[in-house]
């Protein structure tokens, strides 16, 4: 049996941290003197009377979760904090459609970064820290801060953890899962205001690099400026933001592991190694082409290989050039990287590397097998036997991934969407990205798309951040069934 008056409970709960996020912007808007108060004091009001109705309507609820209850919570948190979080956009009359509202609130949620805005600068100083805001808050994830804070409801948070967590495999740094939420929104935080004390030694403003902070550590992408970070012409800029990006990408529970002293066992990760090694082959890749291709200097080919890469392997979706100027064999490489994307247990979305590693070594194995074909050959990583369950999984995963990709490219054709458009925009949206391909680059935004197919993208996106299975389990006769 689902228990309705728990989740009620916890969406309640979940609701009011949002209520409280977007209180931290009226701070912003009282400083800054602007016209987006009202927007933000009103959905402020709406949030919290809702969240407190359902905290009401949850009062006295049976103190436990079943896996089944954790994927509602955590399909429906994302869905509804966007439908909450646009408001200020709506409100304020700077996003008076609905539907590039709910797009442009959704992309922030998923980190994914693609926005229908046109000029970025024009927006209030509340509405634009929102805007970094709920990419921060959707980085390492909302349910993240339930798990955190479940032990209150004197329940456990296994069932929502399994639920949020991205990537096939997940390392426990704790046996308490609520503990280890608190370590890795710690970890989330020293990164984020590292880069802030950075940026700022760059030449930042301190509200400009609060919000490229939040929206680098989440691997998001949102900037305060229309042009992103080419606005700034710093290679100091690009080279901290293009590092943060890339430690974004990777497992956040190795740097757990790096705190308790287990170097080795950082510096040993498979998946990572794979990681940094697949950014340091894209880059030299294209930096070479740009080189032979470019009237760029030596430096600045290398800085813009490497900031590209590192923004799109990572799923940020930061631009300081647009590569849609570049040759066209580098259009596939970048769009490689995409699909790829970070590592488990990272910010990041796409494929993940350690799938892309286990798929590899499956395919490495099938070749052995023609030749031997009564060998044993365990298909490992990290010295670790994947059980025939974790690799059906993977196998799974990959296939679903590409099926859904191919009916949402045809879909996006027939809304009258170019081929190499809708190419684009539906490897970002899956992979959370930002920038896609042609006139939906990173020097262009997504408003010209028609509004079935911004509808289309932000489930994408939602799905794309919740790992497909999350999300299409909801529409399944067998997962509503009592038993």
């Amino acid at each position: 049996m689902i228990n309705i008056k728990m989740i009620y409970r916890i969406m309640g709960f979940l609701i009011l941290i949002e209520t409280a996020m977007l209180l931290s912007c009226i701070g912003v808007s009282l400083y800054y003197q602007e016209n987006d108060l009202n927007s933000f004091l009103i959905t402020s009001a709406v949030t919290a009377c809702t969240g407190f109705l359902l905290m009401l309507i949850g009062k006295n609820a049976e103190k436990h979760l079943s896996r089944k209850d954790g994927y509602i919570i955590v399909s429906l948190v994302w869905v509804i904090f966007s439908i909450f979080g646009m408001l200020p956009f709506y409100l304020s009359g700077y996003i008076p459609n609905i539907t590039n509202a709910f797009f442009e609130t959704m992309s922030g949620f998923t980190t994914t970064g693609a926005s229908i805005l046109d000029n970025i600068e024009a927006l209030p100083h509340g509405l634009l820290f929102w805007r970094s805001m709920t990419q921060w808050i959707g980085g390492l994830g909302i349910v993240f801060f339930t798990i955190a804070i479940l032990p209150i409801f004197g329940i456990g948070s296994m069932q929502l953890f399994a639920a949020e967590a991205t990537g096939p495999t997940h390392d426990k740094i704790h046996p308490r899962i609520g503990v280890t939420a608190k370590l890795l929104w710690s970890i989330y935080l020293v990164l984020t205001i590292s880069e802030t004390i950075l940026l700022m030694m760059g030449g930042m403003s301190l509200f400009d690099a609060i919000c490229h902070s939040f929206t680098t550590t989440a691997t998001g992408g949102f900037s305060t400026k229309q042009a992103s970070i080419a606005y700034y012409n710093s290679p100091y800029i690009e080279y901290v933001v293009s590092i943060f990006m890339i430690l974004s990408g990777i497992n956040f529970t190795l740097y757990f592991f790096c705190i308790k002293g287990k170097i080795k066992k950082f510096f040993r990760d498979e998946e990572m190694k794979w990681y940094l090694a697949s950014i340091a082959i894209f880059t030299s890749i294209i930096a070479f082409t740009l080189i032979r291709t470019s009237s760029m200097g030596i430096e600045e080919c290398f800085r813009k290989a490497l900031f590209q890469v590192a923004s799109l392997h990572t799923t940020t979706g930061y631009a300081t050039a647009d590569y849609m100027t570049w040759a066209p064999f580098l259009w596939a490489m970048l769009a490689i990287t995409m699909i790829i994307g970070g590592c488990a247990g990272s910010t990041s979305g796409g494929l993940k590397d350690i799938r892309v590693l286990i798929i590899a070594r499956i395919i490495k194995n099938e070749f052995k097998h023609i030749i031997h074909p009564n060998a044993v050959l365990p298909v490992r990583a990290n010295k670790q036997i994947m059980s025939p369950s974790i690799k059906n999984s993977i196998l799974a995963f990959t296939l679903l991934y590409i099926i859904v990709s191919v009916i949402s490219w045809l879909i996006m054709m027939s809304l009258g969407v170019g081929c190499i458009e809708s190419f684009g925009t539906v490897i970002s949206s899956m992979g959370g990205v930002g920038p896609g391909l042609g006139t939906c680059g990173p020097a262009y935004s997504w408003n010209h798309l028609p509004d079935a197919a911004k509808w289309l993208l932000s489930f994408l996106m939602l799905i794309g951040r919740l790992e497909i299975f999350t999300i299409l389990l909801m529409f399944t006769p067998e997962f509503w069934k009592k038993n």
